[in-house]
């Protein structure tokens, strides 16, 4: 399945074959904790189906303390 991916913090667009969330941040090269997903600005969490076309949004999280 095609995947249309925007990486908040390298500001780029991807496109990714991938099946699941797994293979997608092993294919980008982003660890899963790091990130927030948004699909039509809707939060997802990485156990939601992939959709071939899809287009998702990751956020990098930000933490403090």
């Amino acid at each position: 399945m095609k995947i249309k991916v925007f990486i908040e913090r390298t500001n780029k667009r991807v496109i990714v074959n991938a099946k699941d969330f797994n293979e997608l941040f092993k294919k980008i090269k982003v660890d899963s904790n790091t990130v927030i997903i948004t699909r039509k600005n809707e939060l997802i969490t990485e156990k939601a189906r992939l959709n071939n076309n899809d287009e998702i949004k990751l956020l990098s999280v930000i933490s403090g303390g």
